[in-house]
């Protein structure tokens, strides 16, 4: 990967104390849930609804939902793009995390131009410290990555599968490395090889959290 979002710094009181103010904030809030499921549903707050499961504690600072911005770039589009974001990592007390991203293009201004990227899929940690993600785009394509955390607060993982509809860019491969940084705030990069070029840098983006 070219660049790497840096890891939160050793623990310490100051970074205790900036965790608790944050989430005075996001601490209540939860998914929208429904009463009368009959089974675990779904949460993105630890402090609510089944236990994580001991096999997905690799992954325990991703849960969360997260929202912020980031940009595009490729040397097929006219870009770079700012897009806005929302990131949703959720379990049921299973050994695997629910996944969500949704995106929107944004003007020079910030204001939203349009709906954009879609995906969705799980994260599924594995005895061997192996994490195998599946991932299914809105655009036709499905991706097989597999990788393992690089710290406590990082992760990387590539493609070892890419399959697509007949409608479906290119694609041929991708790489994302994603990090719990310096503020608390969850940041990723992204490669990707598509559309006739290398695998090189095609997105990346900085997310606050905002339940969790």
């Amino acid at each position: 990967m070219t660049d790497s979002p840096a890891p939160v710094p050793g623990s310490g009181d100051a970074a205790i104390r900036a965790a608790a103010k944050r989430a005075e904030e996001t601490r209540g809030r939860n998914l929208p849930q429904f009463d009368d499921l009959p089974v675990a549903p779904d949460t993105a707050n630890l402090r609510q609804g089944p236990d994580l499961h001991e096999a997905c504690l690799s992954l325990l600072p991703l849960v969360g939902v997260w929202r912020g911005e980031g940009e595009v770039v490729y040397p097929t589009i006219e870009g770079p793009y700012r897009y806005g974001q929302q990131i949703t990592f959720a379990h049921d007390g299973r050994p695997f995390l629910y996944y969500e991203a949704r995106a929107w293009l944004l003007d020079d201004e910030g204001k939203v131009i349009r709906q954009a990227a879609r995906e969705v899929g799980w994260w599924r940690p594995q005895p061997d410290d192996t994490i195998e993600v599946l991932l299914a785009h809105a655009t036709g394509i499905v991706e097989i990555f597999y990788g393992k955390p690089r710290s406590q607060t990082s992760w990387e993982i590539a493609t070892d599968a890419v399959v697509r509809t007949a409608s479906a860019r290119d694609v041929v491969g991708a790489q994302r490395l994603y990090g719990i940084v310096a503020g608390g705030d969850l940041a990723y990069v992204e490669e990707r090889a598509m559309s006739g070029q290398p695998m090189q840098p095609h997105a990346s983006a900085r997310l606050q959290r905002v339940v969790g």
